[in-house]
């Protein structure tokens, strides 16, 4: 019967680690079939910032990494923020901080849920 439960119960695995440690090295596909894709962005620069809105005004979702910045010159961070905001708000859409490091930034029609256990 020993065997047997092995076999029958046999359960899928994650390595946790490895799946980390090889996010960033997962090969692109065709997103042609997609609406909408969720890009991981720096913001660092005014020139990040513009694409960061190109990117939302075109329909997709933004994860924007702004713990260089923010280590760096939180006043530009502000300012940048500030500026994304404004147009984000233009164009009906929504953002937020995810945690210290990253910023949510999301198109019209798409709204983030700002309060736990809603």
């Amino acid at each position: 019967m020993g065997f047997f439960n092995k076999v029958i119960t046999k359960t899928d695995s994650v390595d946790l680690d490895e799946f980390l440690n090889t996010l960033d090295q997962v090969e692109e596909e065709n997103y042609e079939n997609a609406d909408a894709l969720v890009k991981p962005l720096d913001l660092n620069t005014d020139v990040d910032a513009d694409v960061v809105i190109r990117e939302v005004k075109q329909g997709n979702l933004v994860l924007a990494n702004i713990a260089d910045l923010n280590k760096r010159n939180k006043a530009k961070l502000k300012e940048l923020l500030g500026r994304i905001k404004q147009e984000v708000k233009a164009v009906d859409g929504d953002m937020a901080g995810i945690s210290a490091e990253r910023i949510l930034i999301t198109p019209s029609k798409v709204k983030i849920i700002k309060k736990k256990g809603q």
